[in-house]
């Protein structure tokens, strides 16, 4: 090596190393030979040169010798490539064999390389011509996945991000990624979300991003500021928001968290408010949203400008249509000169006075209102004008988005056909009978459209359909009953045809029953329901001898129902029916007797319980009844408006074995409220007459099982029959072992608690929905308040039937063994001296309460849940009025799932 090289090689090295961008060059030159062609006469020293023997030549732009002095590019190749083919890393680039290589070029082939995201590093060299790029491709991505996310679920927030498994994997993407997640962490109100993206390599340079999450507690609004409000309160004004500010019971409104969509409604709500006060100039000068340190709270300030109070002005309807009288319609308005101005009632006035046009067929008639603002007198005139319209006809019916159900089902429920005139309450109507269906979603609405020409109409029922099969369980423990299992499954829409299928099973250990019915709401398309019931029902009764408990009688029920009905008009409807079934009662041998031993066995009432042996036998009922009901509900299955009557009326004696008369009463009606309260009032009676008396000591003319009876579900508050007329057979105790029982038990569980129903009953509820913040309505939470009262009574009293058997007797059972004792008087007291009514029946006391139809009353809250595992309705009361022997509860629950 000469010494002129080692110099030149030192400097060629040195610039190399100077002017790559932060890019290291990592080929270096062999020897100086191959260096010397990339020193710049301009960069040398003019002692190194003069030392080299070189030709010292006067200094030029750098740029300039670069440009002139660089090597030509003799090849390009690439190195480091795992994926991408070589020819498709140099598509990129403009660096080619014959150009002059200079930084630049290599500058620019780097920003080149950079753009496409493809590489994670990327270094150009070059060695006499020969450049080399080094490339490091950025790795494919193998999976995303999430940690830490419990508000959001993972299929909420994977179609929001860029990256996605077998894309390349980038930091800005990840970046952008990262600020998409937290965005979507404040649009539900956590806005001290965090995102830290990691990494995890892999083998075959591939990559697992892991997105670790902490979601962070809800943004909560802890105050809200209104500044410049004088005629109303700061309370009253955030009462009218939909946000509420954090508080104690603040979990029963909801709308704590901050949401920026709501701070704008909010803005309209207290203008909404003011105009309804008559303050028609108010305005909010600004609307603030501060978010605390902390980064957990925010803090809002409203700042407002009432302005002054307005009265209505002159009022009065301007109608282009001929039809309309202009001073008749003057005449409804609601409004008159001089009451305070009310936005909601002018707005509510135009939604009338278009229904009224549109009943007519107009319905594309437009009602504007015209203000005339008088700021010196404080007054606002509205002037509702009704531009003149065309007639219109209903062009065509159209359905859409019903994949199940048949078009004939919705078809028929429109109160309208095509090429009917128009009529907007028709259309109401035919919105409310379609839901009334609960076969679609809820707030269906029929949409109307222009037709082809300016008098004609499209209505279009589009419609989306939601699960109609419903399985029902529930649940329970009555101290009649002991636990009790009930389960239905029923198919509301059978195969889309509007049919309505039902299974129903009870489950006790004393009673059990099956039922399978099936409803045709228009039998061959005609305007004629039809429905069959055939059911099987299983009951046994008990009682108590000492510690035992004894099964007293068995009651088998077999039969079958058919109905029919078709309207009467658009509201009211008759239904028909004829009802067939076979009951058997039949009682245990221990409970019959025979004192003169001459083979006759005979019911014993002391035994079985004296109300018992007049069910005993078999026989036939045959029932023919009719109902007339009267429906203008908005909705059969979740009403807020409209009422609903029901007379009804059977007579079993068309053959059979038995005679009687019973008439019902059924009445409810509902009123939405606003702001989604809905309160409702409903009503029941009935009572039951027979046609032929039967006669016989503790004989009611009505049998057991004719009889009404009352409690839960019927009547919150109490037990199933837990209400009405009853016997209670309490033992009585020989505590001193002298053979003489003196103390009545007050064990509730040696108690024979028999529920004997009546002849008459009636039953009143008021209930009231309360609607709840956004957090309980995504949870499918629909609280209620409610006060049930009813009685059921008018029922001959078993106890105080004479009773001619013998004073003592030694009784055997079936196998010969000896029975208890029997020891009892005609006319007795309770040895505790406190029991009215009551009668020694040996080691018994009975008595009979609850015939009084004196009203039990009951109040509670009752919540109905969509909850993950189906509806749920829980019930929890308090029952403020009873009678003696009524069995209160306080708890009951129901629940069920769709399909």
């Amino acid at each position: 090596m000469t010494a002129a090289a080692g110099p030149r090689n030192r400097l060629a090295l040195a610039l190399l190393a100077g002017t790559a961008l932060s890019v290291p060059v990592w080929a270096a030159p062999a020897d100086a030979q191959e260096t010397a062609p990339l020193q710049s006469p301009a960069t040398q020293d003019p002692a190194v040169a003069q030392a080299a023997d070189l030709p010292q030549t006067a200094p030029v732009p750098a740029s300039a010798t670069m440009a002139e002095q660089g090597p030509t590019i003799r090849s390009v190749s690439v190195a480091g490539a795992q994926r991408l083919e070589a020819q498709t890393i140099l598509s990129y680039i403009k660096l080619a064999p014959g150009d002059t290589y200079t930084q630049a070029k290599a500058d620019a082939a780097l920003k080149d390389l950079y753009a496409t995201e493809l590489f994670a590093d990327v270094r150009i060299g070059q060695d006499d011509g020969r450049v080399v790029i080094q490339v490091q491709e950025n790795p494919v991505i193998n999976r995303i996945v999430l940690e830490g996310n419990k508000r959001l679920k993972d299929d909420k927030i994977l179609p929001e991000i860029r990256l996605a498994p077998r894309q390349i994997y980038t930091r800005s993407k990840v970046r952008a990624d990262v600020a998409r997640i937290i965005e979507l962490y404040k649009r539900q109100g956590r806005f001290a979300a965090t995102v830290e993206p990691q990494s995890v390599q892999l083998d075959q340079n591939r990559v697992d991003i892991v997105f670790e999450i902490k979601e962070g507690p809800k943004s909560k609004v802890r105050q809200i500021n209104v500044i410049g409000n004088e005629k109303f309160s700061d309370g009253t004004l955030r009462g009218e928001m939909l946000t509420k500010q954090t508080s104690t019971f603040s979990f029963i409104s909801g709308n704590t968290s901050y949401d920026p969509d709501k701070l704008a409604f909010d803005q309209q709500k207290l203008r909404q408010f003011y105009l309804t006060q008559g303050y028609a100039d108010f305005r909010v000068i600004s609307a603030v949203a501060e978010l605390t340190p902390d980064k957990r709270d925010f803090i809002i300030t409203y700042v407002v400008e009432e302005g002054e109070r307005y009265k209505f002005g002159d009022v009065k309807v301007d109608s282009q249509i001929r039809d309309f009288d202009d001073t008749a319609l003057t005449a409804t308005l609601p409004m008159d000169e001089g009451d305070w101005y009310d936005a909601k009632l002018v707005e509510d006035t135009i939604e009338r006075l278009a229904e009224t046009i549109g009943a007519f067929g107009y319905a594309f008639g437009d009602v504007q209102p015209q203000y005339t603002r008088n700021k010196d007198d404080l007054t606002m005139g509205v002037t509702f004008q009704i531009a003149e319209a065309p007639r219109v006809y209903v062009e065509r019916i159209d359905i859409n988005g019903n994949t199940l159900t048949q078009d004939k089902v919705i078809r028929r429920e429109f109160r309208l056909a095509e090429g009917d005139a128009f009529n907007s309450l028709q259309v109401r109507r035919s919105t409310a009978r379609i839901n009334s269906l609960g076969y679609f979603q809820e707030n269906f609405e029929i949409q109307q459209s222009p037709g082809s020409t300016p008098d004609r109409i499209v209505l279009a029922a589009n419609v989306e359909e939601k699960p109609t099969g419903e399985l029902q369980l529930s649940a329970g423990f009555s101290s009649l009953e002991s636990f009790i299992l009930q389960g239905s499954i029923q198919q509301r829409n059978f195969r889309g045809r509007g049919q309505t299928v039902g299974l129903s099973l009870n489950y006790s250990r004393y009673t059990k029953s099956a039922q399978i019915s099936f409803t045709e709401p228009y039998v061959f398309d005609s305007n004629v329901s039809f429905g069959a019931d055939i059911y099987r029902r299983d009951y046994n009764s008990f009682n108590y001898f000492n510690n035992d408990r004894n099964t007293t009688y068995e009651n088998t029920t077999t039969g079958f129902s058919l109905r029919a009905g078709t309207p009467l008009s658009e509201y009211m409807t008759i239904i028909g029916r004829y009802t067939l079934q076979v009951e058997d009662v039949t009682l245990g041998d221990q409970y019959f007797a025979d004192f003169d031993n001459d083979g006759i066995r005979t019911c014993e009432p002391l035994l079985a319980g004296r109300y018992l042996c007049d069910a005993l036998g078999n026989r036939t009922s045959s029932l023919v009844g009719a109902s007339l009901v009267y429906d203008t509900l908005n909705n059969r299955l979740r009403p807020s408006k409209g009422e609903r009557v029901t007379v009804s009326g059977d007579f079993a004696g068309l053959g059979g074995s038995v005679k009687y008369l019973r008439g019902r009463l059924n009445g409810a009606k509902y009123w939405g409220m606003g702001s989604g309260f809905v309160f409702s009032v409903q009503g029941e009676g009935g009572y039951i007459h027979a046609l032929e008396s039967r006669g016989g000591a503790f004989v009611d003319d009505i049998r057991l099982t004719d009889r009404f009876f009352l409690g839960n579900p019927q009547m919150r508050g109490f037990d199933i029959r837990g209400v009405g007329p009853r016997v209670i057979r309490k033992p009585l105790l020989d505590t001193d072992d002298d053979g003489i029982f003196e103390t009545v038990s007050d064990d509730r569980d040696r108690w024979t608690d028999d529920a004997l129903g009546g002849k008459a009953y009636y039953l009143t509820r008021a209930e009231l929905e309360i609607p709840l913040g956004s957090g309980a309505r995504e949870l499918g939470l629909r609280p209620s308040l409610f006060v049930d009262a009813g009685a059921v009574f008018a029922l001959t009293d078993p106890l105080t039937q004479s009773i001619t058997t013998p004073l003592y007797a030694q009784r055997v059972d079936a196998e010969g063994k000896p029975l208890p004792s029997i020891i009892y008087t005609d006319q007795a007291t309770a040895p505790d001296g406190k029991t009215p009514n009551a009668l020694v029946v040996g080691p018994f006391v009975e008595q009979y309460l609850g015939d009084t139809p004196k009203p039990r009353v009951a109040v509670g809250i009752g919540v109905n849940w969509n909850s993950p595992f189906g509806p749920l309705r829980i019930d929890i009361s308090k029952a403020l009025l009873k009678e003696d022997g009524d069995d209160p509860k306080a708890f009951s629950f129901n629940v069920g799932t769709q399909f």
